[in-house]
């Protein structure tokens, strides 16, 4: 186990949570580099995801590190002030539920909760693709759904969930256009990417961004399917990949974007 965390207002590494559907893992991060100073650790997410059962692993992954001070911490839904507001990967019992209170009672420290596509937009924003960048910035995570996050001149809009949108007679866009729909399709990366090319002029209508980021595990295959996107918007691939959501969690700690 790692030494005891305190904390200290002038110190420049947090504890970033990233709680997922199928995985809750966490790390010390570097606020100032956007790198984790440990490796992460990863806890299966309890099945049925109820808000105690949550917050007990949550708990085990705060002990795993001797952390005491405050954590920045994801969550995979509408997160208004610390409330959770949706459950797509979780137990419902999580709608309405003030996660931050919860998640703060079981670790004895306090925690600040956000939409996790939101946290990974952060970190990108702040410290990978799109850092430095000004106008409107959309970043874009593909796994099993579509997760968004919408910058303005680096102010976030919180909780955009563009994945939940409709498109050529699907109910739910992300349900044709997320990764997962390339594995369950059995599609190549360049299929895949006609898919996310219609996806993304979708949203190229609705919102002009300057610059769209393509996040998820997908952005470690970009090259195989970056010719298939006719988009107008400038599209390039996330940095932070598998570590935004902690490294996103991690700065919220410093202050909201």
């Amino acid at each position: 186990m790692a030494p005891n965390r305190s904390a200290d207002p002038a110190a420049e590494v947090a504890l970033g949570i990233d709680v997922g559907g199928s995985g809750i893992k966490g790390a010390p991060v570097d606020l100032q580099r956007g790198v984790l100073l440990e490796e992460r650790f990863r806890i299966p997410t309890p099945q049925p995801a109820t808000p105690e059962r949550v917050a007990e692993t949550v708990g085990k992954v705060v002990d795993r590190f001797g952390w005491s001070a405050p954590i920045g911490c994801t969550f995979p839904a509408i997160v208004k002030n610390g409330v959770v507001l949706s459950a797509a990967n979780v137990d419902r019992s999580w709608i309405g539920t003030d996660g931050a209170a919860v998640l703060g009672s079981a670790t004895g420290c306090p925690v600040t909760l956000v939409n996790d596509a939101d946290a990974a937009g952060l970190a990108e924003i702040r410290l990978g693709a799109a850092a430095g960048r000004s106008g409107v910035v959309l970043v874009l995570t593909f796994g099993t759904g579509i997760g968004s996050a919408l910058f303005v001149d680096g102010v976030l809009v919180p909780n955009t969930e563009l994945g939940h949108l409709q498109l050529d007679g699907h109910a739910d866009v992300e349900d044709w256009a997320a990764a997962s729909a390339r594995e369950r399709d059995s599609l190549s990366w360049p299929e895949w990417g006609k898919r996310l090319d219609r996806y993304l002029r979708h949203v190229d209508a609705l919102l002009s961004p300057d610059l769209i980021v393509v996040g998820g595990g997908a952005s470690k295959r970009f090259d195989r399917f970056r010719d298939k996107l006719r988009v107008g918007a400038e599209v390039v691939p996330a940095k932070m990949r598998n570590n935004a959501g902690i490294v996103g969690a991690a700065l919220l700690v410093g202050g909201s974007p």
